[in-house]
């Protein structure tokens, strides 16, 4: 079962292109982005939604975190 969770993400505004710096568990933890490896339009198909998915790297785990129309939010199996 996955569940939708929407995340606060500080993010970097860059020649018209957004960038998420670091992103802020529900609970306040803050947790750097390390690298984004990739960002392209993609379903997240497990909890629904639309939007930009950015590949990232989170203290050595991949990590995809979706932007649909400005709220960040990420699939998290419950």
């Amino acid at each position: 079962m996955f569940e939708k969770v929407y995340i606060d993400v500080f993010a970097l505004f860059k020649n018209g292109k957004v960038y998420p710096k670091n992103i802020i568990w529900t609970d306040g933890k803050n947790f750097e982005i390390d690298k984004i490896l990739d960002i392209r339009r993609a379903a997240a198909q497990n909890v629904g939604g639309l939007g930009l998915r950015y590949t990232c790297r989170i203290r050595n785990k991949v990590v995809y975190i979706w932007l649909d129309e400005n709220i960040w939010f990420l699939e998290i199996k419950r």
